[in-house]
């Protein structure tokens, strides 16, 4: 209970605890209760048994991992470091470790993350050569940190796409006259929030209009899409709002300021437009139990399209669509061009997901490159396999020739194999190849049909590459995994357990947010 709730570990000896457990058992007296340092001791115990699994299940993938991360602060005003590993399990099942939530206690430079990023996989066993990707948010030290571990491992740096998105929303919302209308629209909701009297007229009135009766919802400045969320239940609500502000009992005479003005809920009705495509992209790409990196080129593609054919009539709704339309250009005007040698691991995920493969996200002879590079990939990839596998057959003896055999060995074995024939490396690669054409061949997967279930039921069809989209599908669109790390440890860590130490907030944390593992007696 304490783990998955959430709870404080002080819990146990509160008086409320100790009536009610007398209530279930009256002989279970004080005298017999466990205090904090036995539930301290059982949680430690329990972190360990379930570092031990994460540990021994990511030994066994034979695939790439990726990591995401980011960097929180505690009520405390301790700084912690949150890093999840994901990967493609044997049956193609999304999987998502919590492997750390590290506490800091030097400066957050990107030399410093680096450091404590290979320590947390140290501590994991994992070689850095395993992973594939980290996605992070677009800190100024992150960025950094991610620069240096790229060169150093080459490791691919992912921007977190939620904060991108974020980052062109907020930006088209700074106009003047939509901050204004924003304003007018918090002070609006918090008014009914504080008043009893306004609260329960608005009740009366949703009651006599058949409105829902939905809370009103009060945004948060660090989100957009709560601002989003708040104008649509604003929308929703309006005419029992602005019924409810004419009572004269809920509001004096000569004091309807409190409303918005005719022009601020036109204004609203079109950022409710305009922010739906971003609120659609923001919940998609946040999912973790499909593949969202895979989809971002064709979904920043429509998101596009759909923001420049929006209409609208107020100047400041035409401003907040330019802003938008500029914002996507600066940010993600380059996803779907192929520049240099090395190809973004976005689109490499989009060739190898089926619903994408036609490439029709791309110009065509992007898209040729494209093919290239995947071929050139599954290429090293079977010669890699074909490498392990040789040095296995050697290991185990097989494949080796006896001593009579190379003497009797004929002229045209001898020329087969050294001099003109086609070796049997070429064969591998022309196969490979004609594995890749095949692929690409082929009609394009519906976009509502799963991917991941596709390659399940195709893995034999293509072997090779069925390991590259292993590596490439499981990379997690935003880094919102790690976010969520830090929402368990804001719980964990809350003001009334400030004083909880570092050590013992990474086990809370990593056992809450792992405990999947627990359930049905696994561990």
């Amino acid at each position: 209970m304490l783990v998955t709730d959430m709870r404080p570990l002080s819990m146990v000896d509160d008086e409320g605890f100790k009536e009610m457990i007398k209530q279930f058992n009256p002989d279970y007296h004080d005298n017999y209760l466990p205090d904090r340092s036995h539930f301290t001791t059982l949680m430690e115990t329990k972190y360990h048994a379930t570092f031990e699994k994460v540990k021994e299940t990511l030994r066994g993938i034979n695939s790439f991992l990726t990591l995401t991360a980011d960097v929180w602060t505690s009520h405390a005003t301790e700084a912690y470091l949150g890093v999840s590993c994901h990967f493609l399990s044997e049956d193609w099942t999304m999987k998502t470790f919590n492997l750390s939530t590290m506490p800091l206690e030097e400066w957050h430079t990107g030399a410093n993350i680096m450091t404590w990023m290979e320590e947390v996989l140290a501590k994991f066993d994992i070689l850095p050569t395993k992973i594939k990707a980290v996605v992070h948010d677009s800190g100024s030290n992150m960025v950094a940190a991610m620069r240096l571990l790229e060169e150093k491992h080459g490791w691919a740096s992912i921007g977190c796409a939620g904060h991108t998105l974020q980052l062109i929303v907020n930006t088209a919302l700074k106009e003047t006259t939509i901050s204004r209308a924003l304003d007018a629209a918090r002070q609006l909701v918090e008014h009914f929030k504080r008043s009893e009297l306004a609260s329960t007229k608005l009740e009366m009135k949703r009651e006599q209009m058949m409105v829902e009766q939905n809370a009103l919802i009060q945004d948060v400045g660090t989100r957009w899409n709560s601002t989003f969320h708040m104008i649509e239940r604003l929308l929703e609500q309006r005419w029992p709002l602005t019924a409810t502000l004419l009572d004269p009992e809920v509001t004096p005479k000569g004091k309807h300021y409190v409303d918005l003005k005719p022009e601020q809920w036109e204004l609203l009705e079109e950022l409710k437009q305009g922010l739906a495509p971003f609120e659609t992209v923001a919940v998609y790409l946040s999912g973790q139990q499909y593949t969202a990196i895979s989809g971002l080129p064709q979904v920043v593609k429509e998101l596009t399209q759909a923001v420049h054919q929006s209409q609208f009539e107020t100047s400041s709704g035409k401003s907040f669509i330019s802003s938008a339309e500029k914002g996507l250009t600066e940010r993600w005007g380059s996803i779907c061009t192929i520049s240099g040698d090395n190809e973004s691991p976005v689109l490499l995920a989009a060739a190898l997901d089926p619903r994408y493969r036609q490439l029709k996200f791309l110009t065509p002879e992007d898209g040729i490159r494209l093919q290239g590079s995947i071929e050139v990939l599954a290429v090293k990839e079977a010669k890699t396999t074909g490498t392990q596998d040789a040095k296995l057959q050697r290991a185990n003896g097989s494949g080796r020739k006896s001593a009579l055999e190379t003497l009797l060995q004929s002229d045209t074995d001898s020329f087969s194999e050294n001099e003109g024939g086609e070796s049997e490396e070429d064969r591998k690669i022309q196969v490979v190849i004609n594995e890749v054409r095949l692929y690409f061949g082929e009609a394009s997967l519906p976009e509502k049909e799963d991917p991941l279930r596709w390659w399940s039921e195709n893995e034999e069809r293509f072997p090779t590459l069925s390991k590259l989209a292993k590596s490439f599908l499981c990379i997690p669109a935003t880094s919102t995994p790690s976010e969520q790390i830090f929402s368990a440890a804001g719980n964990i860590c809350s003001q009334k357990r400030a004083s909880l130490c570092p050590r013992h907030v990474e086990m809370l944390t990593f056992l809450a947010m792992n405990k999947s593992l627990m359930q049905f007696g696994i561990i």
